[in-house]
């Protein structure tokens, strides 16, 4: 990657030009697209981590077939901008290496994600410069979401001989410190749904692990052929509470546990979005997830991805949901963590359509937001966002 092409919005050109020669605001605020000699190849964003030196780390894919990409899993890809973001490295990780998922997990001062090298999970060690310092073997197949947990890593599998959800915690040095799986029992219309987010020839499935705020592992997948919140203290197969969705077309989008059983959440009912910014979630028992309610979101698209973080901006505790519209923008909605109140909104992007990946916080309290656009309509790049603690407190209803 050698171009960069810094897109300007309408709402940052006045801003951009009065203050062209500051390179503290430069690095406060911008916007990047990363563009790609090969006109053609596709690249796509997972996940974007702050490193030490103030720059940014960016976990990607990219597609290894120019002739079916919906034969191959993609390959790996990483990305080291500066903090202007700027672009300084890259490395395309040998074809060997697929299935790539986020986030970026630090610990010991490095970040790790995971992968598979055929079909056998990898535990990749990565430095805040992008160098890969070490590679370990977990075993078992196909990642889908990964986690920390007190020092260690919670891991989302699917077990594809024994058509499980598997459930693990993997220490740093790569060993499997305990497992559980969860029959999924998985019917025709599952297994293709599965494939195709594997393939990313389909939607992307909402796979997520964690911890509840009452100290129980969640994973958010297939169970019993039905995309389900399951919970689970990892010393039974049987789940110790279920919220269930309906098949793929149904169920939660994002969540963030919050104190005891309350969550940030989003989900997602047949096309529909609802966004639930304090929620209790029965987390010993059943429960049906379309039954939970929520505010409706008729401007996002279709079964919107969502990402939610928790953060302070002006001073107070703000949870920001990012997710994406019908007319192609990133859509940053802002809410009281304590009441749960909707308090702002900001929107990115304006001619290109763009899609969200994810944010994170940064260390100047402002938010990096990574994504996706589509150069001349449709070869996927990569874009990163920066905004400034000033435009966000802009957008928080004083």
């Amino acid at each position: 990657m050698k171009k960069i092409f810094t897109l300007l919005f309408i709402a940052f050109a006045v801003f951009s030009c009065s203050n062209d020669s500051d390179p503290a605001i430069d690095k406060s605020e911008f916007v990047r697209i990363y563009d790609n000699t090969r006109f053609n190849s596709s690249y796509f964003p997972i996940d974007v981590r702050q490193t030490s030196d103030g720059g940014y780390l960016i976990l990607g894919g990219r597609r290894l077939s120019d002739v079916d990409p919906g034969d191959d899993l993609p390959g790996v890809y990483l990305m080291k901008v500066d903090e202007w973001g700027k672009f300084i490295s890259d490395t395309e990780l040998d074809k060997s290496m697929i299935g790539p998922i986020g986030p970026l997990l630090e610990q010991n001062g490095l970040f790790h994600f995971f992968c598979m090298k055929n079909f056998q999970t990898q535990l990749m060690v990565v430095d805040h410069s992008g160098t890969i310092t070490n590679t370990l073997n977990i075993g078992g197949t196909y990642p889908c979401a990964s986690a920390m947990d007190n020092g260690n890593f919670l891991l989302l599998g699917y077990d594809v001989a024994n058509k499980k959800s598997l459930v693990s915690i993997i220490t740093p040095n790569g060993n499997i410190q305990k497992s559980r799986g969860f029959v999924i029992e998985a019917r025709d219309e599952v297994e293709k749904s599965i494939k195709n987010h594997f393939l990313r020839t389909g939607k992307q499935l909402p796979y997520q692990v964690g911890k509840s705020g009452d100290g129980k592992y969640f994973y958010n997948g297939f169970y019993n052929y039905t995309l389900s919140l399951v919970f689970t203290d990892l010393n039974s197969d049987t789940p110790m509470g279920t919220a269930n969705g309906y098949l793929d077309n149904g169920g939660f989008s994002q969540l963030l546990p919050l104190e005891g059983n309350t969550f940030a959440a989003a989900r997602f009912n047949f096309g529909d979005n609802y966004i639930l910014p304090n929620v209790t979630i029965n987390t010993s028992g059943l429960s049906g997830i379309d039954k939970l309610g929520g505010n409706s979101f008729p401007e996002l698209v279709g079964d919107a991805p969502v990402r939610i973080i928790k953060t302070t901006i002006s001073g107070k505790e703000v949870l920001v949901y990012a997710s994406n519209t019908r007319s192609r923008q990133i859509a940053l909605y802002f809410y009281d963590k304590t009441t749960g109140a909707f308090a702002g909104s900001h929107y990115l992007g304006f001619s290109n359509p763009f899609e969200v990946t994810n944010i994170v916080a940064t260390a100047d309290a402002g938010l990096a937001v990574c994504g996706t656009t589509y150069v001349a309509g449709r070869f996927p790049r990569i874009c990163l966002f920066k905004l400034s603690k000033e435009t966000l407190s802009g957008s928080i209803k004083k």
